[in-house]
């Protein structure tokens, strides 16, 4: 499927690239050397830079580029920089007619589509100003980096497009997402495993599902998430807003650490604050047992705006390794809808929860446990 081209030249600085080790000075790499035309696929003009790597400090790299791709598995992948200030003006995934082959979200072993944008191994990284629209898988991935600052992205997909993540991250330690808005079909931003101290601040999301951690526990393999920090943040219109989602009768027993959510807004979400620890999509599991993820220490503040669902609190965590630490506080949300108050749900088992400034929520009580979770909220949150 074919990516549409408004612009003709791609520039590469970079001082250490194969194709002129020997340079004084950046090199620039003009892909209408190599066979680029306007209107025309650039698969083969990009191939060189499609996996470029380097064990050096490198100087900015700038891609200012509209293009289209017709084969491989993304539009750009770039791998093991080290220091680059890195520059890409808009990528177009044409996603339209690969998003009605799409089963990704109700088969999970199906066919992978490419990915607009992958970044991998990358350290030390500032990647800024970039537009990234409707792509056929992810909009961005970022897998086994670090200190990486993503700043100012634009990203959009209709709210109806499968698996458009916004930014997808995995393994990762000390990354920064700021000043963005992103606007997909499915989670703006998603957190895998073994991600470690991200930032999250002044990014608008919506339409989509919200900024995720996980879905986590589907692998035996997978190791803990820690230090997520999600903090003035607008959801116009969202699925969710924040959600912890983890799979029931997985074979994963990792840990799920020090959450923080706070200063947010919420405007017409669904599901404004959740935690599901039976996480099942398209009943694509099992729950004989509950997940064996631990989650711990998660503290949610000064939460604010409106919801269209009547249970804008939601904690559904394990009955094998409950919740702990859990505060909410200062949450202030205005259900829009006619099916009465609005209510927290937590079904939990022995959650250590303690809560504050809980406004405009009404306790469940639909069965002896939720009964007594239903007194834990009235004691709580009044």
């Amino acid at each position: 499927m074919a990516m549409a081209i408004n612009f003709i030249t791609i520039l590469f600085f970079l001082p250490l690239l194969a194709i002129n080790v020997n340079a004084q000075g950046p090199v620039i790499y003009d892909i209408t050397k190599y066979g680029a035309k306007p209107g025309a696929d650039i698969s083969q003009a990009i191939r060189p830079l499609s996996s470029f790597k380097s064990k050096e400090p490198c100087k900015p790299i700038l891609i200012p580029v509209n293009c289209r791709i017709n084969k491989g598995n993304g539009l750009l992948s770039i791998m093991s920089i080290i220091s680059p200030f890195l520059v890409v003006e808009f990528f177009d995934g044409q996603g339209q007619q690969a998003w009605k082959q799409n089963d990704c979200h109700k088969n999970r072993n199906c066919a992978k589509l490419p990915m607009n944008l992958s970044f991998n191994f990358i350290n030390n990284s500032i990647i800024q100003d970039v537009t990234t629209k409707d792509s056929k898988n992810f909009h961005v991935n970022c897998i086994s980096s670090h200190n990486v600052t993503f700043r100012r992205f634009t990203i959009s997909a209709p709210g109806d497009s499968p698996n458009t993540d916004g930014i997808h991250l995995g393994r990762d330690t000390m990354i920064n997402i700021v000043d963005s808005i992103i606007k997909t079909g499915d989670d703006c931003i998603s957190i895998g495993d073994e991600t470690k101290e991200l930032h999250i601040q002044n990014v608008t999301c919506g339409p989509g599902h919200g900024i995720s951690v996980g879905s986590l526990g589907g692998y035996a393999e997978e190791k803990d998430v820690q230090g997520i920090y999600v903090k003035n943040c607008t959801f116009i219109g969202t699925q969710n807003g924040v959600r912890v989602k983890t799979w029931p009768s997985a074979p994963a027993t990792l840990t799920v650490s020090d959450l923080h959510f706070e200063d947010l807004i919420m405007d017409n979400v669904s599901s404004p604050i959740i935690i599901d620890q039976e996480y099942c999509p398209h009943n694509l599991c099992k729950k004989d047992r509950p997940s064996s993820i631990k989650i711990t220490n998660v503290s949610i503040k000064n939460v604010r705006g409106t919801t269209n669902s009547a249970e804008a609190v939601t904690f559904i965590c394990s009955g094998l390794k409950p919740c702990e630490n859990v505060e909410v506080g200062d949450i202030d949300l205005t259900y829009t809808g006619n099916q009465g108050p609005i209510t927290p749900n937590a079904p939990m088992s022995n959650p250590n929860l303690s809560a504050s400034r809980i406004h405009q929520c009404v306790p469940l009580l639909p069965n002896p446990l939720n009964q007594f979770i239903a007194h834990l909220f009235h004691i709580l949150f009044s």
